[in-house]
């Protein structure tokens, strides 16, 4: 056994501290945000809860004996389990979403690291984790942030492999794909990001189309396995879902339905940062290089998510994914914020030092303009989370009276204490931030000075 000496080990915890220390502290500020501002039920999570119970009472996800939820399973076994363990109230069955929700930051922090940077993907971390949408969904039982977890997990690994050209990790993440797409179908959307970086990083040959393929076959076994052998609902029941059996009645959706949506649940600030980081990088995308490439991949699963949301509602006139946004396009949440976030990249990329020029002045103001709004939209942020901490009720506006509702299922006594432990949390992801760029806010000041 090596022993290791005092100053092995001081450079050593340095070095983790430095590395691990700012993503901790972001975990941290958001444990304390979306658990001071409360927790939440409506009729959907209260129909998964009763189905995780029945895990526990009969062994199959049972909202009622004999009556399976129409949902894939393992986000109900995962939750029973929980339960099992530390008690079966409501309260506790919060705790998981919440612990999946802190894990969905971890992996956005990773896939920000690979693809942009550690500072981009601590400020994408960051964003994500101050997000009333993100912190909404993480405080009830709802298994969409486990579908999250696992597809931003078999997204990472499937870089990796692309990366290293690993076989073997390939596997792994198809096996992963597999676990995500058992808990909610919605995890087929990060196929997309996965697909443009292995086609686009890769070399393109027989084998890795072979591998391509095999990638799927974790999936299909694991599907086949619960639908045909162990529910007999059959293998073509994990393909249908009672949200195709609703439709539209009485007035037309608008087609800006999603941008309604999103004005009310993300705030104009990010959504306007969003569109500068896209300004920014098709006004350098020859001095970006890889980097443009990474905001490409956001933008195109951004497009995608949204695009099946409105094919779905203005081509097929589905009411569900009309009234609920929140959860068809939560998949498209991570990767718009690595593309606001890769701002940061882009500020460092530039040579501050010398900014002669007007295009150079503007391209510097422009990008310091897009940081400042993702800035006040972390505080706008905040700020909704101080009224949801005092509201009975809340409720994602689509447009009229179209929306996702949610009740308050223990609200705070005390909203005071509630508001200083969000600000608390803030406080904590803010300096984070500062800290983590001190080296380069120095410079900062100097380049203000030239212009």
């Amino acid at each position: 056994m090596t022993i290791m000496k005092p100053a092995q080990f001081s450079g050593k915890l340095k070095t983790v501290l430095r590395s691990d220390l700012p993503l901790l502290a972001v975990l941290f500020g958001f444990i304390l945000m979306s658990v001071a501002t409360g927790q939440f039920s409506n009729y959907d999570s209260q129909l998964e809860y009763t189905a995780a119970l029945g895990v526990n009472e009969w062994g199959l996800p049972y909202h009622e004996f004999g009556h399976f939820i129409n949902q894939p399973p393992l986000g109900f076994y995962t939750g029973a389990l929980f339960l099992r363990f530390f008690g079966s109230s409501y309260s506790v069955a919060v705790t998981v979403p919440t612990l999946f929700g802190a894990g969905c930051i971890f992996l956005l922090y990773e896939i920000g690291r690979v693809l942009y940077g550690r500072q981009t993907g601590l400020f994408a971390a960051a964003l994500f984790a101050s997000t009333p949408w993100h912190i909404v969904l993480s405080r009830s039982f709802l298994i969409d942030a486990q579908c999250l977890f696992f597809s931003l997990l078999y997204l990472l690994v499937g870089i990796y492999a692309t990366k290293k050209n690993s076989a073997k990790l390939l596997l792994l993440s198809g096996m992963f794909f597999g676990v995500a797409f058992l808990t909610k179908a919605f995890a087929v959307f990060m196929l997309v990001p996965l697909a443009i970086f292995y086609l686009y990083a890769g070399q393109r040959n027989l084998w890795r189309t072979f591998m391509g393929a095999l990638f799927f076959v974790p999936a299909l076994v694991f599907t086949y396995l619960w639908y045909e052998i162990i529910s007999t609902r059959g293998f073509f029941a994990a393909f249908t879902h009672d949200d195709f059996h609703f439709f539209i009645t009485g007035a037309a959706p608008s087609p800006f339905f999603v941008v309604n949506y999103l004005l009310g649940a993300l705030g104009i600030f990010v959504l306007a940062a969003g569109a500068v980081s896209l300004l920014i990088s098709f006004a350098r995308r020859k001095s970006l290089g890889k980097l443009f490439a990474s905001d490409m991949i956001c933008l195109v699963t951004v497009a995608a998510v949204l695009g099946v949301n409105m094919f779905l509602v203005l081509g097929k006139n589905l009411n569900c994914p009309y009234n609920n946004p929140i959860k068809y396009d939560y998949q498209f949440l991570p990767l718009f914020c690595l593309l606001a976030a890769s701002l940061l990249n882009k500020f460092y990329s530039l040579d501050l030092a010398n900014l002669g020029g007007k295009r150079r002045k503007l391209v510097f103001l422009v990008t310091l303009f897009g940081l400042v709004l993702i800035v006040a939209s972390m505080i706008q942020n905040v700020l909704v989370l101080n009224g949801y901490a005092t509201q009975t009720g809340i409720r994602f506006d689509v447009e009229g009276e179209m929306g996702y509702s949610f009740e308050h299922a223990a609200l705070n006594v005390a909203p005071h204490i509630s508001w200083a432990v969000q600000w608390l949390g803030f406080a904590i992801v803010a300096l984070t931030l500062l800290w983590a760029n001190r080296k380069r806010l120095k410079t900062l000041g100097a380049a203000l000075r030239q212009l």
